[in-house]
């Protein structure tokens, strides 16, 4: 597979552009603006929300990354985002001569709905909780039952691209929860893209995969490590954060693994 198009080229969608155009691939950026781009990235402009603007793809494609970020946090944003926009994309795509051999859609660990410390992997059931979570579901299902081979994977919170909200609830001097422990699935932004391009060199990947570290870690472990690299006081330690008495989920990553 040689011919690469990005939906998306935000942060991870271009740091993946680069790393496949150091490898030699032909690597085609959907967006619409063309400013921004990583040097070497042929831009598209296209507005993924505007059908008629996706009717010049080129032909000849073999795989296409859906890596979308909403406009707003708000359930219309991640509509417009992970439902029009992959149902447009697909449509435009699904022409002979257009229809590549692998569309690779990246979703998130919040289509789980368990919070209680479960243990969940590919083959536990989504019930998400949030508006996100279920454009996302949305998204996933529109994309596994397309008429382009699509594998999905499902990013856990994503750092290593600047002060996340955890480094400022440190500096903010904010507690974190005790008991019971506040489980954080989580993902450095270069893992993100090293497991892109390892799902686009794979041979037959499976339809779903979490992206996730090995070892999920607990918000008070993280907010101390944190504060310890920043040469903070550690957190204050309270019984719940927000008097729900959750405690997250806990994502297992031995699929992705195992490839």
């Amino acid at each position: 597979m040689s011919r690469i198009r990005i939906a998306g080229c935000g942060d991870i969608g271009s740091a993946l552009g680069t790393r496949l155009l150091a490898d030699g691939y032909d690597v085609w950026g959907l967006r619409r603006s063309a400013a921004a781009l990583p040097a070497g990235m042929t831009a598209l402009r296209m507005d993924l929300t505007d059908p008629a603007s996706l009717d010049s793809l080129p032909d000849g494609i073999d795989a296409v990354f859906y890596i979308v970020t909403p406009d707003a946090y708000n359930d219309a944003a991640y509509e417009s985002a992970f439902v029009c926009g992959i149902e447009n994309l697909l449509r435009a795509l699904s022409s002979d001569g257009v229809r590549p051999g692998r569309l690779i859609f990246v979703s998130s660990t919040s289509v789980y709905g368990q919070s209680h410390g479960e243990w969940v992997d590919e083959t536990s059931a989504t019930d998400p909780r949030s508006f996100a979570g279920k454009r996302l579901l949305q998204g996933e299902d529109i994309v596994l039952g397309g008429r382009v081979p699509g594998a999905v994977v499902r990013f856990g919170g994503i750092y290593g691209r600047g002060e996340g909200r955890l480094v400022k609830r440190v500096r903010d001097g904010s507690p974190c929860q005790e008991a019971p422990p506040l489980y954080t699935n989580r993902i450095h932004r270069d893992d993100c893209v090293s497991v892109l391009h390892h799902l686009l060199e794979l041979d037959d990947p499976r339809q779903i995969y979490l992206g996730v570290d090995s070892e999920p870690a607990s918000q008070c472990a993280v907010m101390e490590w944190i504060s310890a690299e920043l040469g903070l006081p550690p957190p204050p330690r309270t019984a719940t954060v927000d008097n729900s008495g959750k405690g997250g989920k806990r994502c297992r990553n031995a699929r992705l693994l195992a490839t």
